[in-house]
């Protein structure tokens, strides 16, 4: 008990000291940062979806000097191909003459990848991720290419401009971990921005923790045991998601067309698990669970056509699910 208090402890204090030096350089936006390290630590994806100017870029770019990790940005252009991507075999020639092909690696090859405005490359391009976001490994000629730990990507979209864009289809949204909402900063937050950016001396963020270190917690993540109850809570949320299910309510059966999938259940249960560790608990709670629903769920239901014709969000039917479920089971959140 007292090795999982200090593991519990020690996640915490590291998180913590990783959110504080963040926000020397990116001005608010504390659940945005909150849910990108949730991402971080649990081995997953981030999308992050809002207009221009809002500091996406430079959250990552700050992340990377934080832990002291290889930092890479793409692009997004209806010209992208996936060799810009992935990297390609070239020919080379040594000393003796001699042609070979050798692999020059492409900007994938970073601990940190920031895909932005990932809606505005072709499906073709698109799809070049999908590989190194799930397998985390690319394939180049028949050879693979496995990807150092940790990896992260963090992709963008605005979600104002829409025109010339390819929506990402269903089966790569569902490799993000979390879909988060950049929201605008309000009028203090403002002004600090401007005072940063408007002045002589920019804040620079400092190394405060280690790729071993990094991965050492993510195990911790992992070792955080989770109650038969409580997994069963997060099981009957994914359920309760899918038309004509035991769990659903009459919103879902008129709205969705198709429920999250299973990696939502394991999103749930991944970040209830770090912030139960966050909160000083080494067990996971049906709050924690609960939680961890819109960020986890609103990018893997999709909505049918009366759901868009009358405006109906999918964040709106996931708490009416939070509050069937919970409400059925006796489960205050």
């Amino acid at each position: 008990m007292m090795e999982a208090d200090a593991k519990c402890e020690k996640f915490r204090q590291r998180f913590e000291d990783i959110k504080k030096e963040i926000n020397k350089v990116i001005v608010g936006q504390g659940e945005i940062i909150e849910g990108v390290l949730t991402c971080f630590f649990s081995g997953g994806h981030a999308l992050l979806e809002g207009v221009p100017g809002l500091g996406k870029t430079m959250l990552i770019r700050t992340l990377s000097d934080v832990a002291d990790l290889s930092f890479s940005r793409i692009q997004f252009t209806p010209d992208l191909m996936p060799a810009d991507i992935i990297g390609t075999d070239m020919i080379s020639i040594d000393d003796r003459g001699n042609r070979e092909f050798r692999f020059e690696s492409g900007p994938v090859f970073a601990h940190l990848l920031l895909a932005d405005e990932i809606n505005r490359a072709t499906p073709k391009t698109q799809s070049a991720l999908l590989e190194a976001m799930q397998e985390k490994t690319v394939t180049v000629g028949g050879t693979g290419y496995p990807l150092e730990e940790p990896f992260l990507v963090m992709a963008t979209q605005n979600p104002l401009e829409m025109e010339g864009t390819y929506p990402l289809p269903e089966a790569q949204l569902d490799r993000f971990f979390f879909k988060l909402l950049v929201k605008f900063p309000g009028r203090e937050e403002l002004r600090t921005v401007i005072d940063r950016t408007t002045t002589g001396e920019m804040p620079k963020a400092e190394k405060v923790i280690g790729r071993e270190e990094i991965l050492e917690l993510r195990e911790t993540v992992r070792d955080v045991p989770v109650a038969p109850h409580v997994n069963d809570y997060a099981v009957r949320l994914i359920l309760a998601t899918h038309p004509d299910s035991e769990f659903s309510t009459d919103e879902v059966n008129r709205y969705i067309r198709c429920g999250a999938s299973p990696r939502g259940a394991q999103v749930l249960v991944l970040g209830g698990k770090i912030r139960a560790l966050l909160m000083g608990r080494f067990n996971v709670s049906f709050e924690d669970i609960a939680r961890m629903a819109l960020p986890a769920l609103r990018h893997r239901l999709i909505l049918n056509f009366e759901a868009e014709a009358e405006g109906i969000t999918t964040d709106a039917l996931i708490e009416s699910v939070l509050e069937s479920v919970s409400k059925s089971e006796g489960v205050t959140v």
